[in-house]
């Protein structure tokens, strides 16, 4: 019997996702746990694995097209077995911004559903303009199908609260192509990831009141005690460290430690409210082709420094790698930015909502 191959839902708040690439074609072979297809999600990017071995069949959406989370986009059948017809799934082409919408989404994704907590649902439009306009989702009466939150519901609540409405979107840029002569320039895409970091380091630096402070560390102590410690880890059965400490590692120990120290840092902003967290989990930024992710190292300031050295290299891995899960990357209070190893000595990063802070570290001189 065939084995649907599903449309995962990789990330809590995803209704669709695009496939960016098939690793396999139509009548393919495939082995359970192969590679099968990348798809891209408003965070991420990530490949799939196959969940059964047989041959694919009724590949039903192509690369560059998005569908609906639980939709079968293939199927894998045993060897010789006859390839049956299933019914068609619906695929979500890229919809047009609503015109009406004070946040533009596509208008599939405005009318769908998500369930809250207590029981109540509210649409993706909502849930953003209520983030925006700081207000509890459980302040707001819905006025749609079985009792669902719609945007009009928030912005007649912002209104009878006094809230100020968010700002209309940003004009689209023009089309710079025209100052140069056609032939003097080649013309690349730009994919998911690169249009969702663009989007939220945009907002971010738009929407949250970013200062910047700097100070000179001596080092000299770290570099000695960095020495120290790989001179001194302990050897595997072919005689090499089972690990060996980076200037980051002593960096986001550091941070995590700092943190403690400064509750009052260890904090998300939440609209109508601080989050001020109890433990120090920081973001580390990894750059990828085309794009970065940030994992997040939980608890920082209770691990050892080999412990962290391990931890993040896994995780730098599984990013560059771009097999991160979700729960690898979400949250976390602050973040670590290192160009040092570039030579790059002083610059300034840009906040990683819902982040409080981020750490810009340079060279070491």
């Amino acid at each position: 019997m065939a084995v649907e191959v599903i449309l995962p839902r990789v990330d809590m708040d995803m209704v669709q996702a695009k496939i960016s690439k098939w690793h396999v074609k139509e009548g393919d072979a495939v082995k359970a746990g192969a590679a099968l297809f990348e798809i891209e999600t408003d965070k991420a990017a990530m490949e799939i694995e196959a969940p059964a071995s047989g041959i694919v069949r009724n590949i039903s959406v192509a690369e560059g097209t998005s569908a609906a989370v639980g939709s079968a986009v293939a199927y894998i059948y045993n060897e010789g077995e006859a390839a049956a017809v299933p019914p068609p799934k619906a695929v979500i082409p890229p919809a047009r911004p609503s015109a009406a919408a004070t946040v533009a989404v596509p208008a599939d994704l405005a009318e769908a559903p998500r369930a809250l907590a207590g029981g109540m649902r509210a649409t993706p439009l909502a849930r953003r303009l209520a983030r925006q306009l700081g207000l509890q989702l459980s302040d707001v009466k819905g006025s749609g199908p079985h009792g669902r939150i719609v945007a009009d519901d928030v912005r007649m609540r912002a209104e009878a609260r006094g809230s100020t409405a968010p700002l209309p979107e940003s004009p689209p840029p023009e089309d710079a192509s025209r100052h140069y002569a056609p032939g003097s320039y080649e013309s690349l895409p730009v994919d998911g990831m690169r249009r969702t970091i663009a989007q939220r380091l945009t907002l971010s630096k738009q929407t949250v009141p970013h200062f910047y402070l700097s100070v000179t560390c001596t080092i000299d102590r770290l570099i000695e005690a960095r020495a120290s410690l790989n001179e001194a880890a302990p050897r595997g059965t072919d005689k090499s460290p089972l690990w060996r400490l980076s200037v980051n590692d002593f960096v986001i120990k550091a941070l995590g430690l700092a943190l403690q120290r400064v509750p009052a840092a260890n904090v998300t902003w939440a609209g109508d409210r601080i989050l001020q967290h109890r433990t120090s989990d920081v973001g580390v930024a990894v750059a990828v082709e085309g794009g970065l992710f940030t994992p997040v190292l939980r608890s920082v300031e209770g691990k050892t420094l080999s412990a962290l050295s391990l931890e993040m290299k896994a995780l730098a891995a599984k990013a560059r790698a771009r097999k991160l899960l979700p729960s690898e990357y979400q949250g976390g209070t602050a973040a670590v930015s290192n160009l040092g190893m570039f030579g790059i000595e002083e610059f300034t990063a840009i906040i990683n909502p819902p982040h409080a802070t981020i750490l810009a570290v340079g060279a070491g001189v």
